[in-house]
């Protein structure tokens, strides 16, 4: 288990704070939003009128025992039923109102809605944009330019998701521009763990599907293909989690996207869809992967998959929340300090979207916090790369 520590864990009862606004504001919303999207039956609306009203004004409740996974979150939520969902730790009460969301669609079953991912329509819709298709008509260029640089403006891309901006790095003039954005850059420590040639075994424990995972997947060619990995298992959701958290059919459907493209983004699609089928490109998922726990508490057969890498890098706000704990750390406090736990060498490659950071130096917060005031840490509009052997 995770050993103890002084941070206070995020709540989210604070007026004005980023936790409250998301359990207060994006919940409901996003109940609205699933009961739009899909024909549910008179049942499924009743749950999910249900679920809002206890998750805005009501107490947290037991999961349903016929669940599944009912073992696993009765021992999970035992400390916190009869509580308000403000008053329990924000990453819990998030973790927790996503697998009640499910159960309330019936995603987990038996009935005709099982299975069915109540956030696909969403995930589809991101694939299909007009600045999704320029992204990819942007790597003609990209891949005109020197190795080097195409390795640091894909590792950018994957960094920003549906920020990315390649059409801007085939130009030249990625590096200045997005140093400006990251209040850490580790990419140097980063590619020494994955030097050319050296066989690695690459995890890569994936974000959001969509937009943001055709990067992902462009990176990892890349690296395959230049030799800086000789295999990469992707780790992916078991179920639909956080509306766009990616699974093996967000994997699917991105590889098929690629594919029916036209470019060097085609050619990315067949070289990916081969690795899948030499074993060079592995699709992993893993229970642990949703559950409301930070990594320093994976199971045994986890740990040991992640020891097996030379390097796991972690992407998006959530994982970096469950590698350092969703505590108010200090910012300077060292990231290496946070990650000792971690099996093995651990990157992250977030952009900030929650209260957490680790391993900023003084002058940076400072600065930070001077022209932007608190709102910097979960605007999305800055990044982080870091890593730790």
């Amino acid at each position: 288990m995770a050993e103890e520590v002084d941070a206070p864990v995020i709540l989210s009862n604070e007026p004005g704070s980023f936790a409250r606004s998301v359990l207060a504001e994006r919940h409901p919303a996003l109940i609205k939003k699933v009961r739009d999207a899909f024909p549910y039956d008179p049942r499924r609306h009743r749950a999910l009128d249900a679920l809002l009203a206890q998750a805005t004004d009501g107490v947290i409740e037991p999961p349903d025992p016929d669940t599944h996974d009912h073992d696993s979150w009765d021992a999970w939520s035992r400390a916190y039923v009869g509580l308000s969902w403000y008053d329990v730790p924000f990453l819990w009460a998030e973790s927790y109102f996503y697998r009640q969301l499910l159960a309330a669609v019936g995603y987990f079953g038996p009935g005709p809605w099982q299975g069915i991912d109540p956030f696909r329509p969403f995930k589809q819709a991101e694939l299909h944009t007009e600045e999704a298709a320029e992204e990819l008509a942007a790597l003609d260029g990209l891949a005109r330019r020197p190795v080097d640089e195409q390795r640091q403006a894909l590792l950018l891309g994957s960094l920003w998701g549906n920020r990315a901006d390649l059409g801007f790095a085939a130009g030249g003039g990625a590096t200045g521009a997005a140093d400006s954005r990251l209040v850490a850059d580790d990419s140097a420590l980063l590619w020494s763990l994955l030097p050319e040639g050296g066989a690695a075994t690459l995890c890569l424990v994936a974000d959001n599907a969509g937009r943001e995972l055709l990067p992902d997947l462009i990176l990892v060619d890349h690296l395959l293909l230049h030799r800086r990995a000789e295999r990469v298992v992707l780790h992916v959701k078991p179920y639909p989690y956080y509306v766009s958290d990616a699974m093996t059919a967000d994997v699917i459907d991105c590889l098929r996207h690629l594919r029916g493209a036209r470019g060097s983004a085609a050619e990315v699609g067949e070289r990916l869809w081969s690795a899948m089928g030499t074993g060079r490109l592995t699709v992993r998922s893993h229970p642990f992967s949703c559950a409301p726990l930070p990594y320093a508490d994976m199971p045994d057969d986890l740990r040991r998959e992640l020891a097996d890498a030379d390097v796991t890098v972690m992407k998006g706000d959530l994982n970096y929340r469950r590698l350092v704990g969703d505590r108010l750390w200090p910012a300077t406090t060292p990231y290496e300090e946070r990650t000792a736990y971690f099996p093995g060498p651990v990157a992250s490659l977030r952009t900030l979207k929650s209260d957490v950071i680790v391993g900023l130096d003084a002058p940076t917060e400072a600065r930070l916090d001077a022209e932007r005031g608190r709102g910097w840490r979960t605007s999305g509009s800055l990044a982080l790369i870091q890593a730790s052997v």
